[in-house]
């Protein structure tokens, strides 16, 4: 018995060692490295990396028990926060990315998984209902006719308005790449109406102008942002996403990576969609580092444990 008694507790030594940390710490950064060199929308980690972090967090969880008694509350708290976000990574390689791209006023049922590398259904309806695009300011040239007779011509940005006659009309806001600028049309303060310089208008049958956009500076975006409609089976989920704000439904997170045009001037958006299932045991396992962390803190400032 004492002989079995001496190679558990060597054993447990050493999983609960300094040494096998430092080793697993080189193993997982040589692991990691191909994918510091390569572009990859992966956020699986792969066999080996994910066989290294659960290693890791069992060689805490061994040092913690050996040493509870040794440590301080606020460096077991530390350590519990540690062995929690490591579990949290070894979940979260089980997520996955899928992206896609879909054009405005359609919807998709599969998209493009990184991890199988291939396509796959999504399981529902991923609609695109309509693209949203916010600007900085855009100088413009605004010319005024009256049937065919140019009568003014005005420089002022997007945001900004002109006097015209009894008349203010304002700069509203500027379609790309469709290159149509709207105007808001007010007498005394009263709105009266809407044009767009493409032709569209919606004023009083007796305003007697036109407008065409002359010239504009090339816009820089400040905000985009989309309209998604989720469909699966009668359930319809509808909301917004944006580059850093995703709208989320059954555990999936959908972002809105990205925007552009067909030649045909077709507008589509990039769709990320991720699963991240160990995301709340990483936040949890940092907020319990951040306890400890301050815990620690007094301590060495107020001599406390």
């Amino acid at each position: 018995m004492s002989g079995q008694s001496n190679i558990f507790g060597r054993a447990f030594r050493f999983l609960a060692s300094k040494e096998l940390a430092a080793v697993l710490l080189i193993l997982l950064c040589v692991a990691l490295i191909p994918r510091t060199l390569r572009e990859t929308e992966e956020i699986s980690l792969g066999l080996l990396p994910r066989i290294l972090f659960g290693c890791l967090a069992l060689n805490l969880v061994f040092c913690t028990v050996r040493r509870a008694r040794s440590f301080s509350k606020a460096v077991l708290v530390i350590h519990i926060g540690t062995i929690v976000t490591l579990t949290g990574a070894v979940i979260s390689s089980y997520g996955f990315v899928s992206t896609v791209n879909v054009y405005e006023g359609t919807s998709v049922n599969s998209a493009y998984r990184w991890d199988l590398k291939r396509e796959t259904p999504l399981g529902f309806k991923l609609g695109l209902r309509k693209v949203h695009v916010e600007y900085y300011p855009v100088p413009v040239k605004v010319g005024v006719l009256r049937g065919n007779e140019k009568v003014a011509l005005f420089e002022l940005k997007t945001g900004q308005d002109f006097r015209l006659d009894r008349y203010t009309v304002a700069a509203d806001s500027i379609e790309f790449p469709a290159e149509n600028l709207h105007l808001v049309v007010t007498n005394g303060g009263e709105r009266i109406g809407d044009a767009w310089t493409g032709g569209e208008r919606n004023l009083p049958s007796g305003f007697p102008y036109s407008f065409e956009l002359v010239a504009f500076k090339d816009p820089a975006m400040k905000r985009v942002w989309v309209d998604l409609t989720l469909t699966k089976g009668d359930r319809v989920v509808e909301g917004t996403s944006a580059v850093n704000s995703p709208l989320t439904w059954e555990k999936l997170n959908f972002y809105n990576t990205s925007l552009d045009a067909d030649r045909y001037g077709n507008r589509f958006a990039g769709i990320q969609i991720t699963y991240d299932p160990g995301k709340p045991f990483v936040y949890w396992g940092f907020a319990v580092i951040g306890l400890g962390s301050g815990m620690y803190f007094v301590r060495k400032v107020y001599g406390k444990r």
